[in-house]
């Protein structure tokens, strides 16, 4: 005859075994959980740092008449860089109407009509292909291909320099954005009578429109920082400009030249120009995600 004393015990041994177990996995989670955390924390630390330096920089010499004064010449002291901000603004704001077009065009082909397509796959690689190239030989392309054909730097050649740069980016997230909406929307789009057109302007662009302008602005604050590109495409003026034909400031530039200087307004006029370009940046990029979030 069995003793019940020894199935209890057997019972409460293996229900402790299994105790032990849990409380050693809550206790592994809880570590690794805090061990994401702090490595989450530690990846902040050079960002913070780089927004603190440039801020305490960059402050002293921001005011009003940095937006609407010419950069002073070497040596001198005050004036701003306005002409750079609106060479910048130009510049990208020409290079992503040049580049979000057509990458999206072609993120929707190859995601809505050809997936498994010989084009869709080299489209694929050529644009992995442009994301590891040096923004450099982009500056080196478009020197070739307008300032050497038309005999002048120009706004458009830094422009071009640009819209190489952003194209590959802004294809690649808005291929994943479009991979990213569910299959049973569309099946219920065409099961209403929807042709492919209207299914993809009225269901699935919308529903991937916020994930598809992370990217572009990925791609623009990439493209509003670069300086090679432009130094071989736009160059750089003290002037207003008054054509997209002619030398053009930009904020990336400016920075550059200034900061190289032996003059410490020069210098300073460096940091506030920097400041300036992360404002911008962020300025865009939080318009832009409120303005298509309330639309999605």
């Amino acid at each position: 005859m069995d003793n019940p004393v020894t199935h209890a015990s057997e019972f409460f041994g293996d229900n402790g075994v299994e105790s032990t177990k849990l409380l050693g996995r809550s206790l592994g989670n809880r570590l690794l959980t805090g061990l994401c955390i702090a490595l989450s924390f530690a990846a902040l630390i050079p960002l913070a740092s780089i927004l603190y330096l440039v801020a305490k920089n960059g402050l002293p010499l921001l005011d009003w008449s940095i937006f609407t004064q010419l950069p002073p010449a070497a040596g001198m002291t005050g004036g701003g860089f306005g002409n750079a901000v609106v060479g910048t603004l130009i510049m990208v704001g020409l290079g992503l109407a040049l580049s979000a077009p057509p990458a999206i065009l072609a993120a929707i082909y190859i995601c809505e009509y050809q997936p498994d397509g010989r084009l869709a796959a080299v489209t694929r690689f050529t644009a992995k292909l442009l994301t590891g190239i040096p923004s450099i030989i982009c500056g080196v392309f478009a020197f070739a291909a307008v300032v050497l054909a038309t005999g002048k730097f120009s706004a458009f050649a830094g422009a071009l320099a640009l819209a190489v740069l952003m194209l590959p980016t802004i294809l690649l997230t808005s291929e994943q954005a479009l991979l990213g909406v569910q299959r049973a929307y569309r099946e219920a789009s065409y099961g209403l009578g929807a042709t492919r057109f209207q299914t993809i302007g009225r269901i699935v662009l919308p529903e991937a429109m916020p994930a598809i302008m992370t990217g572009v602005m990925l791609a623009v604050a990439r493209a509003a920082g670069e300086t090679a590109p432009l130094v071989f495409t736009a160059l750089f003026s003290q002037f207003w400009m008054s054509s997209l034909m002619e030398p053009t400031a930009s904020l990336s530039v400016l920075i550059y030249n200034f900061s190289t200087m032996p003059f410490e307004y020069q210098v300073k006029m460096a940091w506030t120009a920097s400041l300036v370009l992360v404002l911008l940046v962020t300025a865009t990029n939080i318009t832009a995600q409120l303005v298509f979030s309330k639309k999605h």
